[in-house]
């Protein structure tokens, strides 16, 4: 039983210090642990703000949990605690436990019940002056004084453990993680709630909070989110772009692959994940901050693109079977009204609004039906919802069989998906916070607000593979449009494939697609993007790759899934042997809430929080490197450049000739292959064949790359972020610089004299010398002596 009330216990009675505290929406970041005979005692802390939260420790089934309704300084903390340390010194006084960084929150299993904390900490991404942070360490302690440890208590204990919170859980103290930057950026946060959907420790959380009021009620409630998080910097010249991947994985039908398939009852899909990508420039201070003359928050350099993955919500469902790698798919149960469906595109409508864009891309030829079996129940169901909504709202069904098309070699897979996307986004828009900055054509620039009113939904049968090739190149062009119109880029389609910028987001999706496979399958992406722009020079590699996933899927799937989906439930509080309610089933005609329908709007945003003092203090002088505190890649280290390549946009194609004798395929993103000078230029109308991967093996084998200019190319490497700080007017010329050793060397008294030859000549031994292949000095023994004489310094002081 949970308590609310005001603490009205014995160590606590005296008079109150401190304020009472209504207002603050801040999240709680500092905390520490105390522990007396009867209670545990958290004191934490946001800057200087001070709350306390008590525990009682005498029932020993029951879980009282007392939030103290007023806000301390630190001085009135120490009071308090010294306090509770004098009143219980008859009973051991008052002890410190441990520091932790957050409240994940409480769990009971047979007996008592157990505090799980977060014991360490590491930063991921850094958005509009919040910190998002990885939760690397947790900590479980058991409330009672003496906990049981019976074995069915420790057997429980062991299971909740297996769900690794040290991985791919994240969670942020300022920053509504659980939200869209549109949803966080235009709805208050009087009227905005946590998502719930997102909410991996919702469960933990419920018994001693009340998680349905308005966010912000309780300092105490840290969500975390389970999905994936990355953040790389794009360097324009002298400007820098920030680009943040962040997925969230819902917590509703979640669990291992071939027992959560399809939709349930509730309408909830499984494998069931919102990527948004986040394009925005490096601010230090956070959002709400008021600028101008009408005092009016700046998010002009702030974008945002969501998009969907969650498998097809049709009632199915695939039979695990050790035997069988590839059990086959069968539909449970036909609902002539499609019920689950209507539920869940209903509440995608009420998330993101209308249009729903649906890409399918299941196989539709087979010869044994296995997948087209959901092609087809799919098709009917959209068809069949569809003729109820209205004109202008209705879902765009797109079914493609990408894997076909792959198969084929005919069609440009990237170049068909991106073209998807531009159709969704000239229908849903995307999130930008101010006005455009760019201008294409004679179309006037866009002024004010932009805002994402619908979404693009993807599947395969499994949402992984060829789900996740297809939101990358959905997001590919997307950040087309995002770059646009924040200015860096001349138009939406100016991206090509092969520069620094959409090599990062490549391996961002990689490791984005790898995260959310080993949390469905246990093992990475068996087809990744590679696969789909395919040359013949890296089918050897990815063949072999591909037979490693499949063996690794098939043996956990095969062996580990159920105690993955035990695990799952335990962590959740899904009882699958609870019965099942059943929510009223809507009218077949009107599946929809007509609300969902409308346009978003726009709210007034309140001011900054209180944390941006507590990381940033403005009111005091500290270094500006401490606010980018987190390694972060860049497309500065992203590629070995060779020399005078260094000043390119990352938003050029690098497509540069290379020792090769392989004729790629895909010429738009692999370099063409460099000829030697003494071979002949084949005719335009004869067509040379290509090459097996052997032979280009054995050919730069026989004809080995040039060692020496290699190494020049890897020198230059190591020194090229060197022309970063030095300006080409502070190179000095050779002269300069002998006339520099030698007033040196004056100023010290030595004689320049006895440094010349003996038979004057004017040559003398130098140490220093001006390189031949790069602009570097170099010191060649290690006494220093200028390359001048008196005759030759003065001829040229008279020039």
């Amino acid at each position: 039983m949970t308590n609310f009330n005001d603490d009205t216990d014995d160590d606590m009675e005296g008079t109150k210090v401190g304020r009472m505290d209504h207002d603050d929406h801040t999240t709680l970041s500092k905390y520490t642990l105390y522990e007396t005979k009867g209670r545990l005692i958290i004191a934490a802390s946001s800057g200087d703000v001070h709350k306390v939260l008590k525990i009682d420790r005498t029932d020993p089934t029951g879980l009282n949990v007392v939030q103290d309704p007023t806000t301390y300084t630190h001085k009135e903390l120490e009071q308090l605690l010294l306090m509770i340390k004098d009143g219980n010194k008859s009973q051991g006084g008052l002890e410190k436990v441990m520091d932790f960084y957050g409240l994940i929150g409480f769990v009971r299993f047979t007996a008592g019940w157990y505090l799980i904390g977060i014991a360490k900490r590491s930063v991921v991404g850094l958005l509009g002056g919040h910190y998002i942070y990885h939760c690397d360490e947790t900590a479980v302690l058991p409330i009672p004084t003496k906990p049981d440890r019976s074995s069915q208590e420790t057997k429980l204990l062991a299971t909740f453990q297996t769900v690794d919170l040290t991985k791919n859980f994240y969670f942020s103290y300022s920053y509504d993680i659980t939200n869209t930057l549109q949803t966080n950026l235009t709805i208050s946060d009087a009227d905005r709630k946590w998502n719930s959907r997102f909410m991996w420790n919702h469960r933990l959380l419920t018994p001693a909070f009340d998680l349905d009021a308005p966010r912000g009620q309780s300092r105490w409630i840290l969500p975390m989110i389970r999905g994936f998080v990355d953040q790389a910097k794009i360097q324009v010249f002298t400007r820098t772009i920030y680009l943040t991947l962040l997925a969230r994985r819902s917590r509703f039908y979640a669990g291992a692959r071939y027992l959560t398939r399809g939709v349930n009852e509730n309408g909830h899909v499984a494998n069931e994940v919102e990527t948004e990508q986040i394009v925005s420039e490096p601010l230090a201070t956070g959002f709400g901050i008021e600028h101008g003359k009408a005092n009016k928050a700046a998010y002009g350099g702030y974008t945002s693109f969501v998009q969907y993955r969650g498998s097809i919500p049709v009632m199915w469902h695939q039979e695990s079977n050790q035997m069988t790698p590839r059990p086959p798919i069968e539909i449970t149960i036909k609902d002539p009204f499609y019920t689950p469906a209507a539920k869940h595109f209903d509440d995608l409508l009420g998330r993101y609004g209308a249009p729903i864009y649906i890409l399918n891309l299941v196989k539709s030829r087979e010869s044994v039906p296995r997948e087209s079996k959901l092609l087809y129940e799919y098709g009917q169901c959209v068809q069949y919802l569809n003729q109820f909504l209205p004109e202008g709202k209705k879902m765009v069904y797109i079914a493609w069989d990408m894997a076909q098309a792959t198969k084929n070699g005919h069609q440009d897979i990237m170049g068909v998906l991106e073209d998807i996307c531009e159709e969704s986004l000239a229908a849903t828009n995307f999130f930008h916070g101010g006005s455009s900055r760019s201008q294409q054509g004679e179309q006037q620039r866009r002024v004010g607000p932009l805002l994402q009113q619908g979404i693009l939904r993807t599947n395969c049968v499994d949402c992984l593979d060829r789900t996740n090739a297809a939101q990358f190149a959905i997001a590919k062009r997307a950040l087309g449009h995002q770059l646009f119109s924040l200015g860096f880029l001349s138009a939406p389609d100016k991206l090509p494939f092969n520069c620094d910028a959409v090599d990062v987001l490549t391996e961002m999706y990689h490791d984005h697609g790898d995260t959310l496979a080993w949390q469905y399958t246990g093992s990475a992406l068996v087809n990744r993007v590679d696969t789909y722009r395919r040359t013949k020079a890296t089918q050897w590699t990815s063949h072999s790759r591909d037979l490693l996933e499949n063996i690794r899927r098939f043996y956990t799937n095969s062996m580990l899934d159920a105690d993955k989906q035990a695990a799952i439930n335990l962590f959740l509080g899904v009882e699958p042997s609870a019965p099942v309610y059943k929510a009223d089933r809507p009218h077949y005609r009107q599946w929809f809430t007509p609300s969902h329908l409308d346009p978003p709007k726009v709210e007034v945003l309140e001011p900054v929080n209180e944390v941006f003092k507590e990381y940033y203090k403005p009111h005091i002088l500290s270094q500006l490197d401490r606010l980018y505190a987190f390694t972060m890649n860049s497309t500065n280290r992203f590629h070995a450049r060779s020399k005078g390549d260094h000043g390119n946009s990352p938003f050029t194609s690098r497509n540069r000739p290379l020792r090769s004798t392989t004729a790629m395929d895909d010429t738009s993103s692999i370099p063409e292959p460099r000829r030697s000078e003494t071979e002949n230029k084949p005719n335009s109308s004869e067509l040379k064949s290509d090459p097996h991967p052997i032979e280009t093996l054995i050919s730069s084998l026989l004809d080995p790359p040039d060692i020496d200019q290699r190494a020049q190319e890897y020198d230059w490497y190591t020194h090229y972020h060197a022309d970063e700080l030095v300006s080409s007017h502070t190179i000095g010329e050779e002269k300069d610089l002998q006339l520099y050793l030698r007033a040196a060397q004056l100023a010290e008294g030595q004689d320049v004299e006895r440094l010349l030859d003996v038979e004057g000549s004017g040559n003398v031994v130098s140490n220093w010398s001006l390189s031949d292949n790069r602009e570097k000095w170099e010191m060649k023994d290690e006494v220093m002596v200028p390359r001048v004489n008196v005759q030759l310094y003065e001829k040229w002081l008279e020039t």
